[in-house]
């Protein structure tokens, strides 16, 4: 039996659309698809992306067709989005699956069309995913188009493994190019599963000249270019006789490091529509910025100017309005001049309008080249107060090319690189890698590491830092702690003035790669004394027979303070056979302590062989007086075994008693919870799961000051809007009151697609028990990623213990408190 179905499910996305805010104001209607005859479609491929259009005035129409292969039992139904240079929707469409039985062969080849009238020339998007194939395996798909000049990129869901994005020629009736950029060193080309009446395949540069013939052999070509060949002449195209089969080309669609556009797969299937996307993509961005403010307030906004080219460039830019000029002016001279691979800042000034007015211009950008490209990223500035400032309607539907800022006008003025940290006096820190950013009472204060580093033993400057995890932890004296590699050395940096000084101390080491840290944050309740507790995983092996079981030795590491001076104690091995530290989604706590006592929690591998219900999760504890690693304590399963992802948190109440959850990979969570107060060794409750059904991965767990438990993770859901045809993800939120059980998950977040998501979301609380939630949505689709320049993390907020959620403004992360005596 196939999953979905037709009609109703057509039905169910539009009707959830519009209860979310309905169809964007410039996006036009598109009919059902019509069927097109072979002889209509030139061109047709697998996999999934999009194309760029360089369009002038007037109407631009793209044709999008798909065929269904049935080579399975999917329901495969295309979604084509129309987008111009600001990634305004002008247009969506979806092609459904054709409803023919899988194993059938081939469908026929539906299309829709979809049409935008083009007020001033830029360039435009065109997005083609696919339910329940991310990865373009049961589908053929192309466009035609009244746009003379077009780039298409190829670019599937991620996998975990090497990115490539192979070229999949799939309309064997006709013959075909492949026009692409050549790398400038030596490159090879490989083709696979020709036709057998292909004997040759013929590359051509830009003037028609033959640079190859190279032989098919079963079905087979291959060919290695020289550095040395010409490349006064490009692009070059590759002339399929039959455009049937699997196409590699080193440095278009799989890359060295070197490569400079790596990751992009960029192609055109005729040599006249090629145009130079590449040196000018994300050429000024971000491509659309939306801002709040008080009635005839004047204020600014930053763009990003980049030169992706290997020669130097000048840049004009101008702003345009789409009717009456209003006062806007672009900062500095009206040109840039911008180096190969440079980035610039671009300051528009702007004046806000009277109350409830919305002001628009584009700000027009054009290289001073022969390439005769220009594009414009749009401002919209509109008088009165963001809906970014109220608690939102939850949940919170990303849709595509429209999330935090475009929806609701998110802007925030404090740093979102990673989550954020409270210290005793409940000022906020957040991690930059490189960079501590601090705020100093009036303003953020960001501070390099390198610069304000030494070494503890010698009092030597640093040459190089950097934050080996976001996490920063402080003492009950309010020091401030981060694990960084400093000169190529696992440290513990300690700071005792507020971050303008830190020093550095080497932890202490052990033969082994690939190791990770984790150390103990404040999580509700946990205030240390002194240096917090480290964790180490260093990498043993890894399985060849199962991809996600991985070996690491964990080590709990213990510095204390003597005097102003940090020593440690001999680091103790607490397990051999651990499976990880997942931490980019979640970062779960998997060190707590309290009073003297140190617990730990992980999971460990087991032997393949064994039949177990997931990876089993233990907990110890280590008692400071005593110098004395407890018993491990069992506190559940994880499913599956053998899964890196199932890393577990624990956190403790204000009575001392341990709270877990062990990690799984899209199940339950097993919670317990420890009978006797700051003792793993004291016996647990009987695991249980947080619901039946729930599809959980990635914990981040706190506990509030009155002990209810907070939970945020990834929690998958099927066939229901606004995805009603696929799996989807969402950043969903779930508590347990102090003396109640696990409530029902609260979604927070959809993303804009469905199939794979994850959201690199990070839970902290800070000293008044209110929640802050960073993520950073990201898709699998490397066409929606490739487009984004800058980072899209956003912090959420709850002042009420998860009942009610708003997007942080900089007065939620500034209400301080007296620092305890």
């Amino acid at each position: 039996m196939r999953l979905g179905f037709r009609l109703l499910d057509l039905c169910l996305s539009a009707s959830f659309l519009f209860q979310c805010g309905g169809l964007p104001a410039a996006m036009t209607e598109v009919p059902a698809p019509a069927v097109l005859s072979e002889a209509e479609v030139p061109w047709a491929v697998g996999g999934a992306g999009g194309a760029y259009f360089f369009a002038g005035e007037g109407p631009l129409w793209v044709e999008v067709y798909k065929r269904d292969l049935h080579r399975y039992n999917r329901v495969t139904e295309l979604r084509a989005i129309l987008v111009g240079p600001d990634r305004r929707v002008l247009a969506e469409a979806r092609i459904p699956d054709d409803g023919l039985p899988g194993g059938k062969g081939p469908g026929p080849f539906q299309a829709v069309r979809l049409e935008a009238e083009v007020d001033r020339p830029g360039v435009y998007g065109l997005n083609i995913t696919i339910s329940q194939d991310r990865y373009g395996e049961e589908i053929a798909w192309g466009f035609r188009t009244n746009c003379p000049q077009y780039v298409i990129e190829t670019a599937r869901g991620h996998r975990d493994e090497a990115h490539r994005e192979p070229i999949v020629l799939l309309q064997p009736d006709k013959p075909g190019d492949v026009v692409f950029l050549p790398r400038p060193g030596e490159f090879g080309v490989e083709a696979a599963g020709l036709p057998d009446d292909v004997t040759a395949l013929q590359v051509f540069d830009a003037r028609d000249k033959l640079l190859a013939e190279i032989p098919v052999t079963a079905g087979k070509a291959a060919h290695r270019f020289p550095a040395s060949l010409s490349r006064d002449a490009v692009p070059w195209r590759i002339h399929f006789p039959k455009q049937q089969g699997v196409l590699h080309i080193d440095g278009v669609t799989q890359w060295d490091p070197g490569d400079r556009h790596r990751d992009v797969t960029a192609w055109t299937p005729q040599p006249r529509a090629w145009f130079d996307w590449l040196p000018n993509r994300r050429l000024l961005t971000p491509y659309r910025r939306v801002v709040f403010g008080e009635p005839q307030a004047e204020g600014a906004v930053v763009f990003q100017l980049r030169n992706q080219a290997p020669a130097a460039r000048k840049f004009w830019l101008s702003p345009e309005f789409p009717r009456d000029s209003w006062p806007v002016r672009i900062d500095g001279p009206e040109s840039l001049d911008l180096k190969p691979d440079e980035t610039k800042s671009v300051t528009v000034r702007y004046r806000v309008g009277a109350e409830g007015e919305s002001r628009e211009c584009f700000i027009r950008v054009r290289p001073d080249d022969a390439s005769g490209i220009t594009t414009y990223s749009a401002l919209t500035v509109i008088a009165g107060r963001s809906p970014a400032e109220s608690p939102l309607s939850l949940p919170l539907m990303l849709r595509p090319y429209e999330h935090e800022n475009e929806q609701l006008g998110y802007l925030p003025d404090y740093p979102t690189d990673n989550q954020v940290y409270f210290d005793m006096e409940n000022r906020p820190y957040v991690s930059e890698g490189r960079a501590l950013f601090v705020w100093d009472g009036r303003q953020w204060d960001r501070r390099e590491l390198a610069a304000v580093s030494r070494w503890a033993d010698s009092g030597k400057a640093v040459q190089s830092a950097g934050a080996l995890t976001p996490k920063i932890a402080f003492d009950r004296r309010n020091r401030i702690y981060l694990v960084a590699q400093i000169d190529g050395r696992s440290c513990l940096l300690v700071s005792g003035d507020g971050a303008r000084t830190f020093s550095a101390y080497e932890i202490p080491s052990r033969q082994g790669d690939g190791r990770a840290f984790d150390l103990e944050v404040f999580t509700g309740h946990n205030v240390s004394d002194g240096p917090p507790p480290l964790l180490r995983y260093t990498f043993l092996e890894a399985d060849p027979q199962v991809f996600w079981r991985r070996l690491y030795r964990l080590e709990l590491i213990l510095p204390e303070l003597r005097g102003d001076e940090i020593v440690f104690a001999q680091p103790i091995v607490v397990s051999q056979s651990v499976l990880g530290h997942s931490a980019h989604s979640g970062s779960p706590s998997c060190v707590v302590s309290h009073e003297g006592r140190v617990h730990v929690i992980w999971s460990e591998a087991t032997d393949p062989a064994e039949r177990v219900p997931g990876a089993p999760t233990y907990v110890a504890t280590y008692d400071r007086a005593k110098a004395e690693l407890g018993p491990k304590a069992f506190v559940g399963y994880g499913p599956p075994a053998n899964d890196v992802h199932n890393t577990p948190s624990v956190t403790l109440d204000s009575r001392g008693y341990l709270h877990t959850l062990g990690g799984t990979h899209g199940a339950p969570f097993p919670y317990a919870r420890s009978l006797v107060p700051n003792d793993a060794g004291g016996g647990w409750t009987e695991p249980k799961i947080l619901g039946e059904g729930l599809r959980q991965t990635y914990i981040g767990l706190v506990c509030g000051r009155d002990d209810a438990l907070h939970a945020v993770f990834r929690l998958w859901k099927s066939q229901e809007p606004p995805h009603p045809l696929s799996i989807f993800a969402t950043l969903s939120h779930q508590l347990k009151p102090a003396e109640g059980a696990w409530q029902s998950p609260q979604v927070l977040v959809i993303p804009p697609f469905s199939e794979y998501s994850v959201f690199y979301h990070r839970l902290t609380i800070d000293r008044l028990g209110r929640l802050f939630l960073s993520y950073d949505c990201w898709s699998t689709y490397w066409f929606y990623r490739n487009d984004r320049a800058e980072t899209g993390r956003a912090l959420l907020t709850s002042p009420d213990g998860g009942r009610t959620w708003k997007l942080a403004d900089q007065t939620d992360l500034t209400r301080l408190v007296p620092l305890p005596q």
